[in-house]
């Protein structure tokens, strides 16, 4: 353990995040909520033109049905992002995992191409064929999710508000080189995380550890 994180703190900065800029209170919300997983997602346009982009706001949810959250925000002047529309008009998209191998192809993916240039060819990704929905899944990325829309959730309104997109995963594509068995081994991912500002961190098995919950008193 740090010890200077052995005992609590002695001073804390208090902060209401009202009295400050969305941009300004938004920074200081990524390095508090860290480090999230990357959601490389694969979208069509109602006309068929594909899109991919990553997003970092990115959840589990249920179990039963399997379901996943990401939430794409508004952008600078508060109108939705193509991921967004996209899904909102098929109802359909595909969650790539992302991994430190392919953090550069990724950080390509990001950027504000002109409208009809496509972030596949950008970034050097490879598409092929999803099996239950018709966006296509990244072929370098060693896990997919394939998703149908269930729900898309507004929060606030103007730049930077959120989206909360519910899917629920109809399909799961796992590469063998990353399973022990039938499960994951998250040894074998190097999975690519973001913090925040410009960091990143990836989960080298160095770090890895295992503990067990406590029994059920």
């Amino acid at each position: 353990m740090n010890p200077s994180f052995a005992h609590p703190p002695s001073e804390f900065l208090g902060v209401d995040p009202g009295a400050l800029s969305p941009g300004a209170a938004h920074r200081l919300l990524l390095h508090c909520v860290a480090p999230r997983p990357i959601a490389l997602t694969s979208t069509l346009s109602p006309d068929g033109q594909p899109n991919l982009a990553p997003f970092s706001y990115f959840m589990a949810g249920g179990a039963n049905p399997l379901s996943v959250v990401i939430s794409p925000l508004t952008n600078r002047i508060g109108g939705p992002k193509d991921t967004l529309r996209n899904i909102e008009a098929t109802g359909e998209y595909v969650i790539n995992v992302a991994t430190h191998a392919l953090r550069e192809p990724i950080n390509l993916a990001s950027a504000e191409l002109p409208y009809g240039a496509s972030e596949w060819e950008f970034s050097g990704l490879t598409p092929v064929p999803s099996v239950r929905v018709r966006p296509s899944r990244v072929l370098e990325s060693p896990m997919a999710l394939e998703c149908r829309l269930f729900r898309v959730v507004p929060h606030g309104s103007g730049p930077l508000s959120g989206n909360y997109i519910i899917g629920e995963v109809v399909y799961l594509h796992l590469a063998r080189d990353v399973l022990d068995g039938d499960t994951v081994d998250p040894r074998r991912v190097d999975y690519l995380t973001r913090l925040g500002a410009e960091w990143y961190a990836h989960t080298t098995p160095e770090v890895l550890f295992e503990m067990p919950r406590p029994p059920r008193v």
